[in-house]
């Protein structure tokens, strides 16, 4: 059956699920809602129901659904101008990159658009500070990664991924990456060779389960680097911006990346944005013609970007992430199942590690009004907006204290 779409037929929950199997590939498997409006911490379904969104759109959205100044901004550039492309000068990106040296203290930034882009370019301009500034050998750089990491879906980034799906049909392979356990020093150490260029890492392991690594570990693997000349890349997409009650997730260890990667929260959830910052030694490896973008700094996304860091200074979000997330990881620690393993989280970055398949659990959370989903199939991730309420946090614990424990 086919499924005609018009202004005065509204269509249910089942007939756009049946347009999107029908005619969509079949590359995620997302909870059976469809969202058709959300505010703040709120989505609401084409059936009118509401859910309080407890992933932001893998932390894309920590100033929440549709901000009102963001928004505002997004109309008014976009009355004005949206795309210059880099042949010409726009007035919004050196104000972006004026934005970025503040928040990270690294004195330059280039502009792309999705996280992966941007990850894509730190292996670029990596290996060439390896190769112009270090003194590698021509194509013998190496890049030091980690089990269980995730920085993006491209050909390059998926080739040193150790999640199995990832790369099934997918090779052949980009070389060059060393790949060492995470949350061991010694590993790294030993893994570190002249023709290492850098170590790049998240420095909470999100998409592999909120997997946070033991206190010093970081700072361990900052003073390695610095002792063997080597760069320290921090992927900060999912981490940064306020999610773990810090401006940046390395920052709980005192430390300061010669790279950091940034995307998903810049643009608050509104227009692709993603940036790759360092100082100009690593970055003045780059000239013209050696790497871009044609959207990459366009005068829209750098306007939206702008004003979604602006409103995480505003409106207190890193310290509301910090307060608001020991309050709901302590909450959540008072759950008692035998279908947990661990609870883990810094900030309002949390997992909750099962014995047993979470999709079920996503589901019945569903059911409940509270949206958030599985990872690594045994955990469920709460990534909740940052300006979420206190009174929706404890509202979301008792809808998830009822479904765990009560899971038979």
């Amino acid at each position: 059956m086919t499924v005609n779409a018009t202004p005065t037929s509204p269509l249910s929950t089942q007939d756009y699920i049946q347009l999107e199997d029908q005619y969509g590939a079949h590359n995620y498997h997302p909870l059976d809602l469809v969202i058709e409006h959300a505010e703040g911490s709120w989505v609401y379904d084409v059936e009118g129901k509401k859910y309080l969104d407890c992933l932001s759109s893998y932390s894309a959205l920590n100033q929440g659904h549709c901000h009102p100044r963001i928004l505002n901004t997004l109309k008014e550039q976009a009355a004005k101008v949206t795309l210059t492309s880099r042949a010409f000068r726009n007035n919004q990106l050196p104000l972006l990159y004026q934005a970025l040296h503040e928040i990270s203290g690294l004195s330059r930034a280039l502009p792309m658009n999705s996280g992966a882009e941007a990850c894509e370019t730190a292996i670029k301009m990596a290996r060439k500070w390896g190769y112009k500034v270090k003194g590698i050998p021509e194509n013998q750089a190496e890049i030091i990664v980690f089990e269980n990491n995730f920085h993006g879906r491209t050909i390059s980034i998926i080739s040193f991924s150790t999640e199995a799906q990832y790369k099934d049909g997918f090779g052949p392979f980009t070389p060059g990456f060393k790949i060492v356990p995470y949350d061991d020093v010694e590993a790294v150490k030993q893994a570190i060779t002249p023709n290492t260029c850098a170590v790049f890492m998240e420095p909470i392991q999100a998409e592999a389960g909120i997997l946070i690594p033991h206190a010093g570990y970081l700072k361990q693997v900052a003073e390695l680097c610095k002792q063997n000349n080597v760069l320290f890349i921090a992927d900060e997409i999912q981490t940064g911006l306020g999610r773990t009650g810090k401006m940046f997730a390395f920052q709980h260890e005192g430390i300061q990346p010669d790279v950091i990667v940034v995307g998903k929260a810049l643009s608050g959830g509104f227009y692709p944005v993603s940036a790759v910052m360092a100082n100009d030694e690593v970055m003045g490896v780059f000239h013209p013609g050696d790497h871009g973008s044609t959207y990459g700094g366009n005068p829209l996304g750098c306007a939206v970007a702008r004003t979604a860091l602006e409103v995480i200074r505003d409106e207190n979000l890193v310290e509301r992430s910090a307060t608001l997330g020991e309050k709901f990881l302590n909450q959540l620690k008072t759950i008692h199942s035998p279908h947990i393993k661990e609870i883990r989280g810094r900030g309002l970055l949390i997992g909750i590690e099962l014995n047993t398949k979470a999709r079920p659990f996503c589901e019945a959370l569903k059911a409940e009004g509270v949206l958030c989903k599985e990872t690594h199939d045994f955990v469920i991730r709460f990534a909740p907006p940052l300006v979420v309420s206190e009174a929706d946090l404890n509202w979301a614990f008792e809808r998830i204290k009822k479904v765990i424990e009560s899971f038979s």
